[in-house]
């Protein structure tokens, strides 16, 4: 089980994004739970995640959040705008699959 994260500003984008995530994850027979909120709640997940998404529009605090990680055994990656844009569940599903292949 893939236990994947995904930050925004407020929540509500990353929301739409998990959504389309689960719903490609299914259609692909992988396992995993996908949770979205906004970057302030991150510290109450941390312990519980294997892959952290972060929204284009936080790139700017991508070095602040990957702090927040280290020591854990969590994967970070940016969402890139165009898969983030258009809502592509499967592409930021494939995005966390290459992670994965990266270890």
């Amino acid at each position: 089980m893939k236990n994947i994260f995904l930050v925004c500003g407020s929540g509500a984008s990353s929301g739409f994004m998990a959504a389309k995530m689960r719903k490609a994850a299914k259609k692909k027979g992988e396992e995993v739970t996908v949770k979205a909120a906004s970057e302030s709640q991150l510290d109450n997940v941390i312990d519980q995640i294997d892959y952290l998404l972060i929204g284009p529009h936080l790139a700017y605090k991508e070095d602040e959040i990957k702090e927040k990680t280290r020591g854990k055994n969590v994967k970070v990656a940016i969402i890139p705008q165009i898969i983030y844009g258009s809502l592509d569940g499967e592409k930021a599903l494939d995005l966390v699959l290459s992670l994965e292949e990266s270890e």
